[in-house]
């Protein structure tokens, strides 16, 4: 059986150069992230003498646009890696197999390239903009650029060039399984009546996917005079955006029950409560971050933003994304609330780090994508053009 190979490509508006990715979505592993292989394929006769150059380019907006005036700018764009392609300036390395098999199939005309993503570069994450929100939403953002120049610094012009929106991504480290599930206990006292309300939260894991149940089992305790009226369950996304060292948090999940209550003086009560943070049930929420571009129909929330080890989370930059499960309990007009966070990490499985139940399906996709590189028939791959990336005239001037 013959496995088609997806590769996504996208021309300039002039039909005269186009450019193929293996893929649009690259992994961090945290010790390295998967480097982006490209070909780029140029029209008989086109270039006269021009050179064609290639970038990776970082889009790091932490403002409104339409707040922008009098020249200040929210957003920094960066291009983290550039090289030019047509004719190559460095030596030909070894290519990628999707690469050999390009070259292969379009001739001469195709011209392979490489990059790698610098060390404790960002991961790709977009800020939901409100229903009053104009212009490009928050987040970071990555693309592959193309262009017709005589030199690096002839920025071209927008008919022969082309860009192509990419995702850097994290998943969850290969054993999830931790020694200790993270817990917290914590007690109020009250200053007119003697005795504490005694609460505990435990989480079943330390790592939880994407669309999974996230299990707290709570314990309360009440050696107090007061009553615990209701009892309050929210997951939390905390964001922090480091340009402007500007942190903020939204509830992405939640949950209320009056189940046991009152719990009056002396009563103790357990329950395991279950949440399930999603990206469909925060739709219109300004400000929750998501993976990624607004218009992929598959986009997960955040993922936990990951620091390899030996590193800092403090030196993680861009928007960095943390989760935790809070528990409120109302103590009454007088008694205030009982509030605990519990930390979790919330991401994409890894391939090979599955549940036993998934471990058989990795395995023939596996075997699949094992036929795709084994197969010499270069009939098996399969082009998908990229959607239009929408470029302001400005970007190009």
């Amino acid at each position: 059986m013959v496995v088609a190979i997806k590769v996504f490509k996208k021309s300039t508006p002039n039909g005269k150069i186009t450019v193929y990715l293996s893929k649009r979505d690259f992994i961090d592993h945290l010790d390295h992230t998967d480097p982006i292989d490209g070909v780029v394929v140029i029209e008989d006769g086109y270039l006269q003498g021009r050179r064609v150059f290639c970038s990776v380019v970082t889009v790091y907006r932490y403002g409104r646009e339409e707040d922008e005036v009098m020249g200040v700018k929210f957003s920094k764009e960066m291009t983290i890696a550039s090289t030019q392609v047509v004719p190559s300036r460095k030596e030909k390395g070894e290519l990628t197999t999707i690469q050999e098999k390009l070259v292969k199939k379009m001739g001469p005309n195709a011209f392979p390239f490489i990059f790698k993503f610098p060390e404790m570069a960002p991961c790709s994450v977009t800020l939901q903009p409100g229903e009053d929100d104009q212009g490009k939403p928050l987040g970071v953002e990555y693309y592959v650029k193309c262009w017709v120049g005589s030199n690096e610094e002839d920025k071209g012009h927008r008919r022969s060039t082309v860009q192509l929106a990419i995702k850097k991504l994290q998943f969850a480290p290969a054993g999830r399984a931790g020694n200790r599930l993270p817990s917290s206990v914590i007690s109020k006292g009250f200053t007119f009546s003697s005795g504490k309300i005694n609460l505990e939260v435990t989480l079943d894991k330390e790592i939880y996917y994407h669309g999974e149940k996230i299990g707290a089992n709570v314990m309360i305790g009440n050696n107090s005079r007061k009553q615990v009226r209701n009892i309050k369950v929210y997951v939390v996304q905390h964001c922090e955006v480091t340009m402007v060292n500007a942190q903020f948090s939204k509830y992405v999940a939640s949950l209320e029950t009056r189940e046991g209550c009152p719990i009056t003086p002396g009563a103790s009560f357990t329950k395991v409560v279950y949440l399930v943070p999603l990206a469909s049930s925060n739709k219109d929420r300004r400000g929750v971050a998501l993976d990624g571009r607004l218009r992929d129909d598959d986009v997960n929330l955040a993922s936990s933003t990951l620091v390899p080890e030996g590193k800092c989370p403090v030196d993680a930059i861009g928007i960095v994304i943390s989760y935790s499960l809070r528990v409120k309990l109302n103590c009454g007009t007088l008694g205030g609330e009982l509030v605990t966070d519990v930390p979790f990490k919330l991401l994409n499985p890894a391939p090979g780090s599955m549940d036993r139940e998934r471990a058989l399906a990795l395995k023939k996709t596996k075997s699949i994508e094992r036929a795709r590189y084994d197969n010499d028939d270069d009939d098996n791959i399969v082009f998908e053009d990229f959607a239009r990336f929408r470029m302001s005239r400005d970007e190009l001037e």
